[in-house]
């Protein structure tokens, strides 16, 4: 008898027990109800049972209320608006940079002003007001250009830094798990509550997915294991410490593709170890894209303006001179080999002058004839004839050459003549006005093979250019091209690389030979084999960057000077590898540092507006004069400025034919677009995640209500079996007296 009240005893003590314990974990939810990040705790009761006879009731465990699969959703979904939240700032300045195109200060409203100012020069330019104010148009244009520039590559260079401010969080979040993982681990051991240490790792997690995407798996043990969507483990047993050091500073042509960023690193600096370009998602991959793509990409639409503004104004400025002429000149194009090198007139002639004070012919010659034929002819060469001719016609002094900077350089030494250059469509005297086409040979191959065709004798030698950069040609870029791109060339190619060596004063020139067996080349492979030991360029760097929806391929000098690349196949060759990939001088940079040439902008007057005239009635045959009044130059500038050009693709703009004005709004509604683009992607993942996040709270969140219930069940619950002992122990009272 005694036995089965004692075993009653112990029964009713553990519903006793279990419904306090029960009681502890609505007490804990109802304080909690409002706690961030806390789950609901349900305490699960089973049957204890000793010698298979029931023996009253335990607390098995404490569980969590959570869906885990909605968890993993919900953090997916927050690393992809983390991307988006991280660009909303830097798309609001993008947009205050670039304004709209009424804007007064917009880069579209100053280029029309520049084209107003050009029209107006145009009725008269020899008035000096008029000069002034194309010339400070032009400038504002530069001005703008490099201004925005500056911004972008600030907004990068900051885009940078942020990304280092968030690696010093997350190290610091990792850390925590890792230290979560231990405590869940050492306290599951010996059957103590986890759940409260749960629910701070997933806070931790639910951070930390939103600086980036990351997976997750749980061991039977209880800790968890972090790792990122590409793979590399962040925590497991330890933390792996993430680095990233951020730049002190860059240039527009600078890219993560050429190394100009640090890596984003998880444990070692091992290659396999970086992850800047697997990220995808959380506020590292929207910092990564804007620093390595967004805003190249603005970057890049303002160079391709600026250098086609830039060679379509210079072409232009090159058919003319500043009245009466010139007498020390010195061109902007840089010669690699001038004793090599050679230029051909593919198309017509170009006449050179000896004008007086007043414009009036003192002499004409072409240069076909002096050079004795339509070539090829060595750039020494040209420089040699056009020197002897100058020398034999007044200027006894004048010197023609190739100079220490290895430019073309002009200078007559007499103050009393003056020199300009009129291309032709023939030699005869008077023929009609036209650029020539100059085929040059960049590497003095034989046959020749002409590498690019330039169009006019002056502008190809840059002798009077308006807009100079001051950059050297020490970049060469391909064309955008699609990610799928290759190369397949039906014969060997052979590329050639040049450059002078100023220490040794040698030109150092070195061939790659791809061959047709191995086509199609990607570029990617193109890269890899002009970096290769064995067969590319030592000097050089070849990588693959991304441009917009596309890439390009660059070439580098890698001691940052200037160096030409051809082929031999040449211009129109079936297999030319510069024609196939576009490969030319890069434009990169050129926003940078785009400025109209300093002596026209002290001196206005030094800006070209006329070009050299034929008369027929003057001299016994007729002559070629300059006029102070010829609107020439300036008219067609008026004009090529509302006339269709040619832009490239660039930076996601595709490649199109239109004016300057209408280029430059293209540029600002990009702009406007990918914010306003940004912006509603934002809000509906914003809407998307909040969804989630409503619907995993609605779940693991605490409901007032279900506690209340829960706490009246087990308030009887404990209040039935503390009645139940204490009938049991009258029990034993009465047992006790019957006894006695």
């Amino acid at each position: 008898m005694t036995g089965n009240i004692t075993l009653a005893m112990r029964t009713a003590q553990s519903g006793l027990l279990a419904s306090q314990e029960a009681l502890g974990t609505v007490a804990n939810n109802i304080s909690n109800a409002n706690t961030p990040g806390y789950s609901r705790k349900v305490a699960q009761l089973e049957q204890r049972v000793v010698s298979g006879t029931g023996a009253g009731v335990q607390l098995s465990k404490v569980t969590r209320q959570i869906d885990e699969g909605l968890l993993k959703s919900l953090r997916a979904e927050t690393g992809t608006l983390g991307a988006l939240e991280s660009t909303q700032s830097y798309f609001a300045r993008i947009q205050e940079l670039f304004g709209s195109p009424a804007d007064n200060t917009s880069l579209s409203h100053i280029v029309e002003q520049l084209t107003n100012s050009l029209e107006t020069l145009a009725l008269s330019p020899d008035r000096t007001s008029e000069q002034a104010d194309a010339i400070r148009w032009a400038t504002e244009t530069a001005v703008e250009l490099t201004s925005m520039t500056d911004t972008i590559q600030d907004l990068r260079l900051q885009a940078d830094r942020a990304i280092s401010d968030i690696i010093v969080k997350v190290n610091a979040i990792t850390a925590d798990i890792e230290d979560l993982n231990n405590k869940i681990i050492r306290n599951e051991t010996i059957g103590n509550d986890v759940t409260d240490l749960k629910d701070k790792r997933d806070a931790a997690i639910d951070e930390l997915s939103g600086y980036m995407n990351i997976n997750y798996v749980t061991r039977s043990q209880g800790d968890v294991v972090v790792f990122t969507a590409g793979g590399n483990i962040l925590v497991d047993n330890t933390a792996q410490s993430v680095t990233h050091v951020a730049a002190s500073g860059i240039t527009a042509d600078n890219t993560y593709e050429q190394g100009h960023f640090n890596e984003i690193f998880v444990g070692g600096t091992a290659t396999s170890n970086d992850i800047t370009s697997r990220l995808t998602g959380g506020e590292l991959k929207g910092l990564v894209d804007m620093r390595d793509n967004i805003l190249p990409g603005l970057q890049a639409q303002l160079d391709e303006f600026a250098s086609e503004l830039r060679d379509q104004f210079n072409l232009i400025h090159n058919r003319g001179t500043p009245f009466p002429g010139m007498q020390d000149v010195v061109g902007n194009r840089e010669f690699v080999d001038s004793a090599n090198q050679t230029i051909t007139f593919s198309s017509g002639d170009t006449t050179m002058f000896l004008l007086d004070s007043s414009g009036n012919q003192s002499a004409a010659t072409t240069l076909v004839t002096e050079l004795g034929g339509t070539g090829p002819h060595t750039i020494d060469a040209v420089a040699a004839a056009m020197q002897t001719w100058y020398r034999a016609n007044g200027a006894a002094t004048a010197t023609v050459a190739v100079n220490a900077d290895r430019k073309f350089e002009i200078d007559l030494n007499n103050t009393a003549l003056y020199t300009g250059f009129r291309d032709e469509t023939a030699t005869a005297n008077g023929s009609t006005h036209s650029d020539v086409t100059i085929g040059f040979n960049l590497d003095g191959d034989a046959g020749p093979v002409i590498d690019q065709n330039i169009s006019g004798f002056s502008n190809f030698f840059e002798l009077n250019n308006f807009f100079d950069d001051g950059l050297s040609p020490t970049i060469h870029d391909s064309a955008v091209k699609l990610d799928t791109y290759s190369w397949e060339p039906a014969a060997d190619v052979t590329l050639t690389f040049e450059y002078y060596n100023a220490t040794t004063a040698t030109v150092v020139s070195n061939t790659s030979t791809f061959t047709a067996a191995s086509a199609p080349y990607t570029l990617q492979e193109i890269a890899d084999q002009i970096n290769d030991s064995t067969n590319g360029i030592s000097w050089v760097t070849a990588t693959v960057i991304q441009d917009g929806s596309g890439q390009r391929l660059r070439f580098t000098q890698d001691d940052s000077v200037t160096f030409t690349v051809a082929d031999n196949q040449g211009v129109g060759g079936a297999n030319s590898f510069i024609e196939a990939v576009g490969m030319e001088a890069s434009a990169s940079k050129t926003a940078s540092f785009l400025n109209v040439v300093e002596n026209i902008r002290e001196t206005p007057g030094q800006m070209s507006h006329g070009s050299p005239q034929w008369d027929a009635s003057l001299g016994a045959a007729g002559e070629y004069y300059m006029s102070q009044g010829d609107p020439t130059i300036t008219q067609a500038l008026a004009e090529m400025m509302t006339s269709s050009n040619t832009f490239e693709t660039a930076g996601g703009l595709n490649g199109t034919t239109v004016d300057m004005a209408t280029y430059s709004a293209s540029i600002i509604s990009y702009a406007a677009s990918e914010a306003d683009k940004n912006e509603v992607r934002y809000e509906t993942q914003k809407s998307l995640k909040d969804s989630l996040e409503l619907k995993s709270d609605n779940l693991r969140g605490v409901n007032l209500d279900e506690e209340m219930s829960d706490l009246l069940l087990y308030q009887q619950s404990y209040a039935a079996a503390a009645r139940l002992i204490t009938t049991i122990k009258s029990m034993f009272d009465a047992l006790d007296r019957a006894v006695s």
